[in-house]
């Protein structure tokens, strides 16, 4: 798929280039982002090249990772990434994460609802999930906020620096967004 570029209200979500690399480099020296996500820490020049030079466009020619930059509409710095991976059949998952001065004004929410509702219409996806570390607030809120529904903890359900940790796992359909699905869904009963 050839990357493309989403617009919301207030944000342009773009594919990461060379140029964002200082912003992202920046960004994960967040003790907060180092700790709740799995990047490498310390997390290096090195690091954040690799993402942008490497990770990042082999996902889109792959067609099993969908990484996206935020920035305002109307300009300005890059203040946080999300991305779509497809960890198993019949379901994607969207990871993200924010920069610290740029958190507390539903940026990632708005984020987090565009890119769900181009993964539900243009890729065909059935069913989008959230996990994180159980304790990891700031993310469920994230996540509560754009229709996620909490679905539970696995255990033993995240890798985070060679160590699996408890995690809440949440699920999103393209009807809790009132946009159809690709196949009829048929809940359990009571």
């Amino acid at each position: 798929m050839e990357p493309l570029i989403l617009t919301t209200r207030r944000l342009r979500l773009r594919v990461p280039e060379p140029a964002d690399t200082d912003a992202v480099l920046a960004a994960c020296q967040d003790p907060d982002i180092q700790r709740w996500i799995p990047v490498p820490s310390p997390y290096e020049r090195q690091h954040a090249e690799h993402f942008i030079g490497r990770t990042v466009p082999d996902g889109w020619c792959q067609d099993t990772e969908y990484t996206f930059v935020v920035e305002p509409l109307d300009g300005g710095p890059v203040i946080a990434a999300i991305s779509l991976h497809h960890p198993r059949v019949g379901a994607w998952e969207v990871g993200f994460w924010t920069a610290r001065e740029h958190r507390g004004r539903g940026f990632m929410t708005e984020a987090v609802t565009a890119v769900a509702r181009w993964a539900f219409t243009a890729l065909a996806v059935e069913r989008l999930e959230w996990r994180a570390e159980v304790g990891n607030t700031g993310s469920r809120a994230v996540a509560e906020k754009a229709g996620f529904m909490i679905e539970g903890v696995l255990r033993a359900g995240l890798l985070n620096k060679g160590t699996l940790r408890d995690c809440w796992i949440a699920g999103l359909l393209p009807s809790d967004l009132g946009l159809p699905s690709t196949h009829p869904y048929l809940p359990a009963r009571g």
